[in-house]
Parts: C-alpha cells; sequence; structure tokens
C-alpha cells in the first residue's frame, strides 16, 4: 500500500487511542489534532511516530477556520472522531471538497429511535427517528454525508458505533447508566433492583473492534464510499442477562428485582435514572452484516468480554470498588 496521510480528528480519546496505532502499524502517515488536553489510553509506541497539532474545534468552528486548519495539512484521509453538529460537519466537507479523497465520521446507534424491529439495519423502517437533540444531529450528519457522496462531491463514509467500551473508562452497566454502585452490589450478591421488564436490549462495541471497522472502511474506500454502517459486537446484551453474565464474574448467583421505572427513580439518583431510560427505552439491538459484507468488519469481542476487560481495568487501577461476598 501507498504510504497514505492520515489526519484523525479527535485522536486521543476512546477510539481514536486504538485507530492511531493501527493505522501507523498499517504504513499511514498519521497527524492528530486534539485540544491537547488528555492523553491516549493506550501506551502504544506507535504514538510516537504521530504528528501531534493542538485545535479548539469549538472555537475554530465559530470563527469559520477550522476547516482550514485541515485542509492545510494535505491530507489523503480525514477521520473525524468529534463531530457532533450539522453545521460543523457541513462546514468540513464543503472546505475539503476536492482537496481530500476520503472523510470518515463517527456517529452514533443513537441516530436511531426507539425500536420496532431487530436486529435494526441501515437505512431501514427498524426504528423511530430519534427525539434527542444529540442523535437528531447524528442522523442528520449521516444523510448529509451520503448526500454530498451521491451528488458527485466528497467521499464519505459513516461509522456508527454502540456503546463504546474499554480498558480505561466506565462501561455503560447492567443497567443502562454509569452508577459504579451496582458492580457493588452484583459483586457482593447483593439484590440489583431493575427498572422495566430486564429484557431490554443494549448494544455494546470494544473501541479496538470500532477501529477495526475505520481502517478498513479507509482500506476499502470503494466499497465504503457514501455508506453507513453499524459498528456494534455480533450480539447484544439484555439487562437481566448482562447482570446474570456479571454476577458470574465475581462467582455470584445474580440477585435481582424489577421494580418498574417509578420506583427504580427512587433507588437512584435523577442523573442515573435518566440515563437508564435514554438507554434502556430505545432497547438497541444492531445487525452488522453491511459492514461484515462491504468492509470485512470481523469484530473479536463479544459485548460481555468487553465488558470484563473493562471492568477488571478498572478495579485493578483502583478506579471501581467491588463488595465482599454478605
Amino acid at each position: 500500500m501507498d504510504t497514505m496521510k492520515t489526519v484523525v480528528i479527535g485522536g486521543s480519546g476512546h477510539i481514536g487511542s486504538f485507530l492511531v496505532p493501527r493505522l501507523v502499524r498499517a504504513g499511514h502517515e498519521v497527524v492528530n489534532i486534539s485540544r491537547g488536553t488528555s492523553t491516549p489510553y493506550t501506551d502504544s509506541p506507535e504514538w510516537q511516530q504521530v504528528r501531534q497539532v493542538t485545535a479548539d474545534r469549538g472555537q475554530e468552528d465559530r470563527e469559520g477556520a477550522f476547516g482550514d486548519r485541515v485542509a492545510e495539512l494535505g491530507a489523503d484521509v480525514v477521520v473525524d472522531l468529534v463531530c457532533f453538529t450539522l453545521d460543523s460537519a457541513t462546514a468540513l466537507v464543503n472546505r475539503l471538497r476536492g482537496e481530500v479523497g476520503h472523510l470518515l465520521h463517527c456517529g452514533s446507534i443513537w441516530r436511531y429511535g426507539a425500536s420496532m424491529k431487530l436486529p435494526m439495519a441501515e437505512g431501514s423502517d427498524s426504528a423511530d427517528e430519534p427525539t434527542d437533540e444529540y442523535g437528531i444531529q447524528k442522523r442528520d450528519i449521516a444523510r448529509m454525508l451520503k448526500d454530498e457522496t451521491a451528488s458527485g462531491g466528497l467521499v464519505t463514509t459513516s461509522l456508527h458505533p454502540g456503546h463504546i467500551v474499554g480498558p480505561g473508562w466506565h462501561p455503560v452497566g447492567p443497567l443502562g447508566n454509569f452508577d459504579p454502585t451496582v458492580w457493588k452490589k452484583i459483586s457482593a450478591g447483593q439484590t440489583v433492583h431493575m427498572p422495566g421488564s430486564g429484557t431490554e436490549m443494549m448494544h455494546h462495541v470494544h473501541a479496538d473492534d470500532l477501529a477495526q471497522a475505520f481502517e478498513k472502511a479507509i482500506g476499502r474506500r470503494d466499497a465504503a464510499a457514501g455508506e453507513d454502517f453499524n459498528i456494534v459486537a455480533p450480539t447484544a446484551l439484555s439487562v437481566r442477562g448482562y447482570a446474570r453474565i456479571a454476577a458470574s464474574w465475581f462467582g455470584q448467583e445474580p440477585h435481582f428485582e424489577t421494580v418498574g421505572w417509578d420506583g427504580f427513580r427512587r433507588t437512584t439518583t435523577p442523573e442515573h435514572a435518566d440515563t437508564s431510560w435514554a438507554h434502556l427505552s430505545r432497547n438497541h439491538c444492531l445487525t452488522i452484516q453491511k459492514a461484515k459484507s462491504l468492509l470485512g468488519y470481523t469484530p473479536r469481542y463479544e459485548p460481555e468480554q468487553a465488558v470484563h476487560e473493562s471492568v477488571r481495568w478498572l478495579i485493578e487501577h483502583g478506579q471501581l470498588e467491588v463488595g465482599s461476598p454478605a
């Protein structure tokens, strides 16, 4: 493969920590644009070969200067991991049209609203339209990118991950939120109060599997051109199944009680309850057949393997307290 110059916007976060080393190993000349306020989650030697550019995307978007900054780097490929509004995405497309060979965007499965048919496929009637601003923007960006390529403009691809998980940060837990106390209860064999029915689905993806998908989309530009892809683990977890699997990691039997949403709200904070509702009311389970067929996407991690790796890392680094058996 001829060396490609690839610019990664926001490459120091969850996805870029795995993607950037992959690209370096594949022979890319990589430039990482970030705010410079965080370091990658993986301490890979490949980072020594990466050029770092510090920029505040939000500020430069407001000034109309961010597209120029990216264009001036002369990239063959641009991977945008931190774009959250249609205005920002459109400005970048308009500036890079005719100057970059391929623009890849990181979307989200929250571009879908509540599920209607499982598993959910791209471009189908599998789900309601999104209702929250984040999901609406991600949906609109994906549509704009598809239209851009279909009209003969910039070659684009959007990849839409599930709940990203990996070593270094807290995963979406069995109750659909980030409350760490659920792990303490499960590990100690205590009763976990569940909202809903316990059958609601969540679809995770390991950050390295998502990075693999980006790498493959870059390598299969013609197949990926103008397309959008669900990028998730091969299977999804239900609330009840997730809790049962997690209990087994600590040698425990699962103990849970379904309390309904009103009862659940009385057991936790408004923030945790709202986050649980946001995840579980969508009830997402997606198919990756399109990504497997067109990109050769082959995820290595089942969702419980990805979560287990993350939980183990948090415990080993003193960032998650687990309980002793009662």
